[in-house]
C-alpha cells in the first residue's frame, strides 16, 4: 500500500469566488439602462440562490449577466441548476437556484464504473460526497483524470490530495 498513489475526485466550488461574482453581478444590474427602476434581485442562502425579477427578458438578461461574472471569476456553469420560473406576487418572477455542491450517489456510482471499465488496475472507493481512485502508477491515474475530463457529466469535477 505503501507505494500506491490516490487522488479523490469531488464536486465543489469556492464560495468566495461565487460571493465576487454575485457583487459584480449586483453592482452591473444597479448601473444598467435597461434595470433601471426594475424588480433585479440575487439572494444568497445556504445552497441556493433566488433570484426575483420583473419580466422573462430582465429574467433572461439577469441569467447572462450573472453567469458571465461567474465565468470570470472561475466559477464553473454547471454549479448552477436553475429552477423553473415561478409568478411571485405582482409582477414578479421567482427562479430558486440550487448550488450543485458534492457528488451524489449515482454519478458517483457512475463515475466509479467508467473508471473501473477504461482502467482495470486502478481501484475507485466512493467516500461519500467523494470518490477515491487509488493506483501503482501515477501515469495511469493522471490517464484516469483526463478520461474523466472528457466525460459528459452534469456536475463539474475537481481533482483533490493527488499523492
Amino acid at each position: 500500500m505503501s507505494g500506491d498513489s490516490s487522488f479523490d475526485v469531488v464536486s465543489d466550488f469556492d464560495r468566495q469566488e461565487l460571493k465576487n461574482a454575485l457583487d459584480q453581478a449586483r453592482r452591473e444590474v444597479a448601473t444598467r439602462y435597461d434595470f433601471r427602476g426594475a424588480t433585479a434581485e440575487i439572494e444568497e442562502e445556504k445552497e441556493t440562490l433566488i433570484v426575483r425579477v420583473d419580466g422573462e427578458l430582465r429574467l433572461k438578461a439577469l441569467r447572462d449577466i450573472l453567469e458571465s461574472k461567474a465565468v470570470k471569476r472561475g466559477v464553473d456553469l454547471r454549479t448552477f441548476d436553475w429552477g423553473k420560473h415561478e409568478a411571485a406576487g405582482g409582477d414578479t418572477l421567482r427562479v430558486v437556484v440550487k448550488l450543485r455542491r458534492g457528488l451524489d450517489d449515482t454519478t458517483a456510482k457512475q463515475i466509479a464504473k467508467s473508471i473501473r471499465d477504461a482502467f482495470p488496475k486502478v481501484k475507485t472507493q466512493i467516500q461519500g460526497p467523494a470518490v477515491r481512485v487509488t493506483g501503482k502508477s501515477r501515469d495511469e491515474l493522471q490517464a484516469v483524470i483526463d478520461h474523466l475530463r472528457g466525460l459528459p457529466l452534469d456536475v463539474p469535477l475537481q481533482f483533490e490530495n493527488y499523492r
